[in-house]
C-alpha cells in the first residue's frame, strides 16, 4: 500500500533549521507496532500519523511517536501538522482555524499564510501546566546534567517538575555558558531527572543568543529515544507553568520567545503567549513557523 508522507522543519522559517518532523498521511490500517517501527525508520524526534477525526467537525486525529514510544501530546508535531494540513487545504495568504484530535484531548489551531509564502501555526494548550512531582535536590540535578551546583537557579526560578500533557524536569541555570556545557550523565540522570517513566530535562536561562528573545533552552530525553531535541513545544507548554509561578506576572497577555537548538546547529524559535487573570494562568498558546522539506510515498 502507498501512503503519502511529508517532512517539515518546525519552529523556523528557514529550511534545514528548527526541529525536523515526519507526517504520514493515509494512516488508516496501521497498528501501534507498525507506527512505532515507521517512527524508528524516520528516526526523527517525532513522527505524526494522520487519521480521519472521530468527530467530523474536526480536521484530523493525530498519533505521535518518538523513536522509542508514543506521546499523548507534543508541540512541534502539532505546529508542523497544522501547517501541512492548512497548506494542503490551500491556506494561501489567508487564515484557517480547525481542531486536531490528540490523545491529550482537542487542540484548537489557527494557521496563517504570510505574504512572503511562509506559513505559521498557533495552538491553544489542551491542558494547563501543573506541578506533578517534587524535583530532586540541586546537587543531584547538577551531577545529572554536568554543571556546578552554583549554576542552578536565578531570580526566583528553581528546579521544578511540570506537565501540560508530558512531564519535564525544568532546570533554570544562571548563564548561557552553563546551558551550553550541560550533558547527560546517565547514572545520576536516572536518580535525579523526573518523571521516572520518561525522564526529560528542559534546561533554560534568561540570557539569550539573539536579541529580542526571552529564554535560551535545551531539552534532553534519552528515555524517549531523543538524545537532544532542537525545539520542544510540549516542554515550553510545561515551562509556562514555571513562568507563571516564578515570574509573578501581572494580569493580561504576556508574550515570550524561547530559543532552542542553537547548540545543535538547528536554531529554533518557539512563541509562547500566556493569559493571566486574577494572578492565575488561564490560557496559553504556542506558535511558530514550519517549512516543507520533502514529500514521498511509503510502500507499506
Amino acid at each position: 500500500m502507498s501512503r503519502r508522507f511529508f517532512t517539515l522543519d518546525v519552529f523556523t522559517h528557514k529550511a534545514l533549521a528548527g526541529n525536523p518532523l515526519a507526517v504520514v498521511l493515509d494512516s488508516e490500517g496501521l497498528d501501534d507496532q507498525a507506527m512505532q517501527a515507521i517512527a524508528g525508520e524516520f528516526n526523527l524526534s517525532e513522527t505524526v500519523f494522520v487519521f480521519a477525526p472521530k468527530d467530523s467537525a474536526n480536521r484530523a486525529a493525530l498519533r505521535i511517536f518518538t523513536p522509542g514510544r508514543e506521546l499523548p501530546f507534543a508541540g512541534h508535531p502539532t505546529v508542523g501538522t497544522a501547517v501541512l494540513l492548512a497548506m494542503l487545504d490551500g491556506v494561501g495568504q489567508g487564515t484557517k482555524r480547525f481542531v486536531l484530535e490528540e490523545k491529550v484531548g482537542l487542540v484548537p489551531c489557527k494557521v496563517e499564510g504570510r505574504s512572503d509564502g511562509g506559513v505559521e501555526a498557533t495552538f491553544t494548550l489542551p491542558r494547563m501546566p501543573q506541578r506533578i512531582e517534587t524535583a530532586a535536590d540541586d546537587a543531584k540535578i547538577a551531577e545529572a546534567i554536568g554543571v556546578a551546583v552554583d549554576d542552578i537557579g536565578f531570580d526566583r526560578h528553581q528546579p521544578a517538575v511540570f506537565s501540560a500533557g508530558v512531564g519535564f524536569t525544568l532546570v533554570p541555570l544562571k548563564t548561557v555558558t552553563a546551558v551550553e556545557k550541560a550533558r547527560i550523565n546517565r547514572e545520576p540522570w536516572i536518580a535525579a531527572i523526573r518523571p521516572a517513566d520518561h525522564a526529560n530535562a528542559f534546561i533554560y536561562c534568561r540570557e539569550t543568543v539573539e536579541t529580542g528573545h526571552h529564554f535560551h533552552a535545551r531539552m534532553f530525553a534519552p528515555d524517549l529515544g531523543i538524545g537532544e531535541d532542537p525545539a520542544t513545544g510540549s516542554a515550553v507548554a510545561a515551562f509556562a507553568g514555571a513562568i507563571a509561578e516564578f515570574e509573578g506576572l501581572e494580569d493580561g497577555t504576556h508574550r515570550f520567545v524561547i530559543e532552542q537548538g542553537y547548540e545543535m546547529g538547528r536554531p529554533s524559535q518557539i512563541r509562547l503567549e500566556m493569559d493571566v487573570v486574577g494572578g492565575a494562568l488561564v490560557e496559553a498558546r504556542i506558535g511558530g513557523s514550519a517549512v516543507v522539506i520533502s514529500e514521498g510515498v511509503l510502500r507499506i
